[in-house]
């Protein structure tokens, strides 16, 4: 038994030292949990549901209401072709948090519009809970499109991503609900209004949060929050 607690004791000192070396770093965004601490931090796949308060991440507590705790990106190495990396100034502080306006009202889907804006403009590392996107009725009772399906920026309605393109809708499919969130490869990318930054964070050119980029090894994977991508056409 003194063994055990030595153990555990020291497992927890060790999560300590990995949050502090961080913080001190500068390298934890607010409400962010270090990868040491969280496997859920890792990687989008199993995720689990977060409910805390919504305010307390940036005053250090829970995790957001409706949210999980987010993904760790893979870093983009040096001479990638893709994806297209983006400077840390995209997300710059805005009139309304990272992006200049809110999400658009009457989102697609209609998805969530509260957990949209949280996680669109206010969030850096967050993300809608596994599985969300299986909820969303309007979007699951789609018929099979005869073409690809274009998402677009819950802002400002620009397209993001169009999938499916190198493989069939059910493939589409199948390979979200594999990850927890829908996943879009390369050629379903609109790099026009997307960039990915160092970090592997996956946003728009707008200041969008929209996930982050996991490659496996059929390629770069871009691990995606529906409500970001839910969108309407831009008023012309």
């Amino acid at each position: 038994m003194v063994r055990t607690s030595l153990r555990t004791s020291r497992g927890r000192l060790g999560r300590a030292a990995a949050f502090l070396a961080a913080a001190a770093a500068g390298s934890l965004r607010a409400g962010a949990v270090p990868a040491a601490a969280s496997p859920a931090a890792k990687n989008c796949t199993g995720a689990v549901r977060g409910m805390g308060a919504r305010a307390s991440a940036a005053a250090g507590g829970g995790v957001p209401e409706g949210l999980s705790d987010g993904c760790k990106g893979a870093p983009v190495a040096a001479g990638q072709k893709l994806p297209l990396v983006g400077d840390e100034s995209i997300m710059s502080q805005k009139a309304h948090g990272t992006t200049a306006t809110p999400v658009q009202p009457n989102l697609r889907w209609g998805v969530d519009q509260k957990v949209a804006d949280n996680i669109v403009s206010f969030n850096r590392h967050y993300a809608e809970y596994a599985g969300y996107y299986t909820t969303v009725k309007e979007f699951m009772n789609m018929p099979e499109p005869t073409e690809p399906v274009v998402f677009r920026d819950s802002v400002t309605g620009l397209p993001l991503f169009e999938a499916p393109k190198g493989r069939s809708w059910a493939d589409f499919m199948k390979e979200s609900r594999a990850h927890g969130w829908p996943s879009f490869r390369d050629e379903e990318v609109v790099w026009e209004n997307v960039r990915v930054l160092r970090d592997g964070e996956a946003v728009s050119t707008a200041g969008s949060h929209l996930g982050h980029n996991l490659p496996d090894a059929s390629g770069n994977r871009y691990c995606i929050n529906l409500v970001s991508v839910a969108g309407n056409p831009p008023a012309e």
